[in-house]
């Protein structure tokens, strides 16, 4: 589809409208009075110019979505200085903010997009007809018209869940908790480095649609993390070990709940042993997969491969296609009846949690995959007639408001094992095998099909024991032969959450924030192999 965006170059008096638009943000996303369940009525006025115009100029169809974002990083690394005994403590914060609308319009059955940073009702209309001019323009090329699936209409205003506004922390404070987490471990010399990051990110969003929809929505997320790598200079070998916090949709509350200067011990301790581990024997061995490894297989297998639009050969960036085609869907065997997934952007402290998603379709939970057998794509309004269902899965988002809304993964996760199921239960039953913990090296080939994943830390299993820490461990399986082989799940008492901030795809890159949650798992023989 073509785009337009306004030109990258501004005179004085656009630069200055630039700024007053900045603030203009803090009047538009600012709190809102107590309880309050409608969006800010100036919002409301912006984009009535924007749906107004686009009817005037021919348009069947326009949405426009006003936002307001910000990023910020903070952190300390911690490593020697070149030539010295002595340690360079260096800490960083960035910090970005981004504030502008973009208007979708669809136009001679084609879709038309523009966006701008200057948000003023002249630029609103300004933008709108050059959406409905690259509509038209589109049109000459089209294959077939765009369908929207149905849609209801809403007027709401939401809030993700957090207690305290990690943008209301001051920065030396969070330098400080990084600083001393890291300075614990790096206590022992063979620790080479320690890292700390602190991640946050708030996205202010508005939307509203010609069929008459108004939402509001804020959204906060958050990722800590610490690392330590050990470096052995008579093998010449390094090691790394990561505490793995969940990401989540929360506030500085799950920074606290963190711990993090009562697990950097741990990590200065565990990363030591890694460095002293013997490497794994290849071949054939059972895995107890934990919540922090796991996330990342069920995204590349099972997330990336159930986008509709990779099915169906519409997209390809970032690792291809996929293996489940169309003529799969409803009866085609991906794992064991263990393994029920779902796609859902409503569950609590999901990255990819919002009420609404970019299309203004109320979010929802659905199955994706059913006692083994694969049901649902992830779908937006103009893919769900393609398969032949009436509505939307609410998967829509663009990252920006200078960016086309499309098709984007929701959190997906794996159901829990019976109430009963521990995971030593998992453990108890492995005469030979792997406890793997945490994200490593992947690669995944062009259909979502074969893959190979390492991890951050590595235990051996003999005789239903957990013992000392392995190196150099990798396994490699298919897709659906790694989720037949799965044969036991934990309860839901040790079922977690962890994902990434940062999911690419598309052409020009998007990034989505994506959660997986799941219990411990155990999969049967699976190929292990010696990395490098």
């Amino acid at each position: 589809m073509r785009t337009r965006r306004s030109p990258g170059f501004f005179t004085r008096r656009s630069f200055l409208a630039t700024g007053a638009s900045a603030l203009f943000a803090n009047r538009l996303f600012g709190a809102p009075a107590e309880a309050a369940a409608k969006p800010n009525p100036e919002l409301e006025k912006l984009s009535a110019v924007a749906l107004a115009e686009a009817k005037k100029h021919g348009a069947g169809y326009a949405d426009i979505r006003i936002n307001r974002y910000r990023q910020q990083f903070s952190g300390y690394r911690l490593s020697p200085r070149r030539g010295s005994n002595k340690t360079d403590e260096v800490p960083f914060v960035t910090d970005q903010q981004s504030f502008g609308f973009g208007v979708r319009v669809i136009a001679n059955g084609q879709w038309g997009f523009a966006a701008s940073p200057l948000v003023t009702a002249d630029e609103i209309a300004r933008i709108t007809r050059e959406a409905v001019v690259v509509a038209k323009a589109n049109s000459a090329l089209q294959a077939a018209p765009v369908q929207l699936a149905p849609v209801s209409v809403y007027t709401d205003r939401w809030t993700s869940a957090f207690e305290r506004d990690p943008f209301s922390v001051s920065v030396d404070e969070k330098l400080e908790l990084i600083h001393g987490a890291a300075l614990t471990i790096k206590k022992d010399p063979k620790v080479f480095s320690a890292f700390g990051f602190l991640a946050f990110r708030a996205e202010d969003k508005y939307f509203a649609s010609s069929e008459g929809s108004s939402i509001q929505q804020y959204v906060v997320q958050g990722m800590p993390l610490l690392q330590a790598t050990a470096v052995d200079f008579e093998k010449n070998i390094s090691r790394t070990r990561s505490y793995n916090i969940p990401p989540a949709s929360a506030g500085w509350e799950a920074v606290a709940k963190a711990n993090l200067g009562e697990n950097a011990p741990r990590i200065r301790e565990e990363v030591l042993e890694h460095l002293a581990a013997p490497p794994v024997t290849a071949g054939k061995k059972d895995l107890v997969l934990l919540p922090s490894h796991l996330w990342l297989t069920i995204h590349e297998s099972i997330g990336h491969s159930t986008e509709l639009d990779r099915a169906l050969g519409y997209e390809a960036n970032f690792a291809g296609t996929s293996f489940m085609t169309t003529e799969k869907m409803g009866k085609y065997e991906v794992g064991s009846p263990l393994m029920n997934i779902f796609g859902d952007r409503t569950n609590e402290g999901g990255l990819a949690s919002v009420k609404y998603d970019d299309d203004g379709v109320l979010t929802t939970k659905f199955p994706i995959i059913e006692k083994g057998v694969f049901k649902h794509y992830q779908t937006i309004r103009d893919q769900a007639h393609l398969i032949g269902e009436k509505e939307s899965r609410g998967c829509c988002y663009a990252d920006s408001w200078s960016s086309v809304p499309f098709q984007r993964m929701p959190n997906v996760w794996l159901e829990a094992g019976p109430r009963s199921v521990t995971p030593d239960d998992l453990i108890s039953g492995v005469e030979d095998g792997i406890l793997i913990e945490g994200e490593g090296s992947f690669s995944i080939d062009q259909q979502r099909y074969n893959f190979q994943f390492g991890g951050d830390a590595f235990w051996e299993i003999k005789g239903g024991k957990k013992r000392g820490m392995l190196s150099r461990v990798a396994y490699q399986s298919k897709t659906t032969d790694f989720w037949h082989a799965c044969d036991g799940i934990a309860g839901p008492g040790y079922w977690q959450q962890f994902g990434s901030f940062f999911d690419g795809k598309g052409e020009p890159e998007q990034i989505n924030a994506v959660s997986h949650g799941c219990s411990p798992a155990r999969f049967r023989q699976i190929n292990v192999l010696v990395t490098d």
